[in-house]
């Protein structure tokens, strides 16, 4: 994939950044990105975030959880445990980890994974 078309923005948060100073990487990439998506549990693997470190993420501003599908085009950013508490309701956080949690658990597992 060569075309711009084809590219999403990633943005790394708080003690995320961790992972990529290790790596050399900047805290906002441009990667290329199937027309298919990727999940955000896939790209946060190919970019070298652990995912069990990850509370949130955000695509176009909105909260998304860890297993939607992220397209090209998209922006993305990757938050860590921490985010202080009334926020985590008011932005969606919780309810996203609620339905993570789910189905981490094999509930309603998405079919792409």
């Amino acid at each position: 994939m060569d075309s711009n078309d084809d590219l999403m923005t990633i943005n790394i948060f708080g003690s995320l950044r961790q992972y990529m100073d290790k790596q050399g990487l900047p805290y906002s990439l441009t990667r290329d990105i199937s027309h298919e998506g990727e999940s955000g549990h896939d790209i946060a693997l190919k970019a070298g975030l652990p995912p069990e470190k990850i509370e949130a993420i955000f695509c176009n501003g909105k909260v998304v959880n860890i297993y939607d599908l992220i397209y090209p085009g998209d922006r993305v950013a990757f938050f860590p445990y921490g985010t202080p508490g009334p926020y985590r309701v008011y932005l969606g956080v919780a309810k996203e980890n609620q339905r993570r949690s789910e189905l981490e658990k094999g509930k309603n597992r998405p079919q792409n994974e």
